[in-house]
């Protein structure tokens, strides 16, 4: 093939594909799970400091530090795997151990996170599991034993995944050290590479519905709010009903009741589009299990059904009603808009009658100034011609009284003529 340059993101946007691998896993180990969020959703994630993070993890014990802006990286601390991923809203730490310990569930594995490193994280967290993974015995009824050591058989989930190649369980809750428990019972066909995709599956289940759970306590929030807030635009609408009402006074309330539903809607915009894309992966993550009923225990989509689904419903239901109320509130301003802008129509018309009635008036006004000016300045052009013929008149033996008279008519003649030629010039 001859050269042809190549788009400069090109590798880099064929290498995200890959760049988070499944962790290979063999079916005698344990895994932790951390995941860290930064505490406010309006507060962007520092990635540097997630980063620098990391590397006082490594540097504990002379691990090989990640490339500069990397969103990923494995490697060993001591004698665990390491596995790091930078996310939108969170990072995520997961550890894993070869071997079992003697005692199920022992919190001695998360010795490989130091205290003093946890507390110097930037975020809080959000969600951390601890999962146990053993080789599933021949006989089912030692997992159903095991399971009932380990869960609450309450809220227990258990089901055979993956063409029955593992038996996955959980009870979602948070156990006594401050972390939810798994466990993975592996069959013997099943390889390190599946037995980490179903690891990783699990512990993204457990991290996005965490994340996705964020939007419900933000939805309860929204409630009290969004309820008073129905509850002036209902008045409001109820008072654009009656006549009596003053429209401005109306669409200055309603004004301010929309810029409040507005600051609301953007407050909650963000968390309420993370928690629907959360809620998708979760479905997704669980689907692609293929769970299949294991000795009569819920499924875990029975499970998120049950559990996770009302509080997405919840949430998708305030983010509805939020919405409903905000075109409410847009066409009650429209219509009082309408009804203001008609009401201000018929103000201008009045003021344009009116407005033409005076000058009507001044019309009529000036018409009578026009005879009066008339009327003054013939008399004066009278007299002045008078006494300008005067002599004339009394050498032809016309008297000024006579003189006078016949000077009355011409002279107003003239000066109506002249007044109409200058006002047909002005206009």
């Amino acid at each position: 093939m001859p050269p042809i340059e190549d788009h400069p993101l090109r590798y880099e946007l064929s290498n995200e594909l890959h760049a988070r691998p499944f962790p290979t896993v063999g079916a005698e180990a344990e895994a932790i799970w951390l995941a860290i969020k930064r505490p406010n959703d309006a507060a962007a994630r520092d990635r540097e400091a997630d980063r620098q993070h990391l590397l006082a993890l490594l540097d504990r014990h002379g691990a090989q530090h990640p490339q500069p802006g990397a969103t990923h990286y494995s490697g060993k601390i001591g004698r665990h795997d390491l596995k790091w991923e930078s996310h939108t809203e969170f990072v995520t730490y997961t550890i894993l151990s070869a071997g079992l310990g003697e005692r199920p569930f022992d919190p001695a594995i998360w010795a490989a996170l130091p205290e003093d490193w946890l507390a110097a994280a930037p975020g809080q967290r959000i969600t951390s599991a601890q999962v146990r993974i053993l080789k599933r015995p021949g006989n089912d009824a030692t997992i159903t034993q095991a399971l009932r050591d380990w869960f609450e058989p309450e809220s227990l989930a258990a089901s055979a995944v993956l063409d029955d190649s593992a038996v996955i369980a959980s009870d979602f809750r948070i156990d006594a050290g401050g972390h939810m428990r798994f466990a993975i019972f592996a069959g013997a066909g099943t390889g390190p590479a599946r037995i980490g995709r179903i690891l990783q599956r699990l512990c993204e289940v457990e991290t996005y519905k965490a994340m996705a759970m964020l939007g419900l306590p933000r939805a309860r929030d929204l409630n009290a709010a969004m309820a008073r807030i129905d509850g002036g635009l209902s008045a409001l609408l109820d008072e654009m009903s009656q006549e009596t009402a003053a429209p401005e006074a109306a669409l200055e309330q309603l004004l301010t009741l929309a810029t409040d539903l507005e600051t609301l809607m953007s407050r909650a915009a963000f968390r309420f589009g993370a928690t629907g894309a959360y809620e998708a992966i979760v479905n997704q993550r669980v689907q692609v299990l293929r769970e299949n009923r294991f000795n009569g225990h819920q499924t875990f989509a029975e499970f998120m059904m049950r559990r996770f689904d009302p509080a997405m419903r919840t949430v998708k239901s305030t983010e509805r009603q939020l919405r409903s109320m905000t075109d409410r509130a847009q066409r009650a301003s429209d219509l009082l808009r309408t009804k203001v802008e008609v009401g201000r129509s018929a103000q201008n018309q009045e003021v344009l009658a009116s407005m033409d009635r005076r000058a009507a008036l001044q019309l009529r006004l000036q018409e009578t100034v026009e005879g009066l000016s008339v009327v003054a300045i013939s008399y004066y052009g009278v007299n002045l011609l008078a006494y300008l013929l005067a002599p004339l008149a009394y050498r032809a033996g016309i008297e000024k009284p006579t003189l006078t008279a016949l000077l009355v008519l011409p002279v107003i003649a003239a000066v109506w003529l002249l007044t109409r030629r200058i006002r047909k010039a002005m206009h």
